[in-house]
């Protein structure tokens, strides 16, 4: 499932791409499959090391060319091990609302953003988000939770003080809205029969990709979607 639109924000083979907050690597495997050199960048070994054995996966079945050299590091956001202007393409998908000190870590996605280098950023849409905290506080009040509430014009302004150019934006996930409502309604550790069967039914649309939920979701977006995606460019 990815947040990212590549056809909004290009990735071709001799890019070099920082996933930051890669989680479980979504964004990361496209990335490879487009023939670019990914870095994903987390502090979840579990997470890396599960992404390690995908790419190790897709790599056997020749989906993508065997990596030559590990695709994850295990690295804090406010304080990236690399050099100013390493990466041309920048991904920071669902990890700023996660990080108390968000300025610092928007300082350091654009420090390794390379000159004419492109950066996507992706967040919670604020009133999705606020219905999630209004019903749960086992949403966000949890370790490694999230810390704010973003305002999607706030959050642009940081990053165009930053140094960064705004290119563009959209929403996404307007499938997954609902269900983080019904999750926050029942408690996010529980669930029944509306939240496993709404489940299996996000299951079904990402695996089989129908083209009723593909064009229900698009029209969607613009009112319901769950993330907002923000692009820019660093001047060159």
């Amino acid at each position: 499932m990815l947040t990212v639109d590549f056809d909004r924000f290009p990735v071709a083979p001799g890019d070099r791409v920082l996933d930051l907050g890669a989680g479980q690597g979504r964004h990361t495997y496209e990335v490879l499959r487009r023939g670019a050199e990914a870095v994903a960048v987390d502090l979840n070994d579990t997470d890396l090391e599960q992404v390690e054995v995908m790419v190790g996966a897709m790599a056997l079945e020749g989906e993508i060319a065997e990596p030559a050299a590990p695709v994850t590091q295990r690295a804090d956001a406010l304080d990236l091990p690399f050099p100013d202007g390493h990466f041309t393409r920048v991904i920071a998908a669902e990890i700023l609302e996660h990080i108390p000190d968000d300025q610092g870590a928007i300082r350091e996605i654009v420090r390794v953003t390379a000159p004419g280098g492109l950066v996507a950023v992706t967040v919670p849409r604020r009133w999705p988000e606020q219905i999630c905290w209004a019903l749960s506080d086992q949403y966000h009040e949890v370790e490694g939770g999230h810390v704010r509430i973003y305002k999607a014009s706030e959050l642009r302004a940081s990053l165009e003080a930053a140094g960064l150019e705004h290119t563009g934006t959209h929403h996404a996930h307007a499938l997954h809205s609902p269900y983080w409502w019904l999750k926050c309604a029942v408690g996010v550790d529980n669930e029944n029969v509306a939240t496993r069967a709404y489940h299996r039914l996000l299951v079904w649309d990402m695996m089989s990709r129908p083209a009723l939920t593909q064009v229900g979701e698009r029209l969607l977006n613009p009112v319901l979607g769950k993330s907002v995606v923000m692009y820019f460019r660093k001047p060159a």
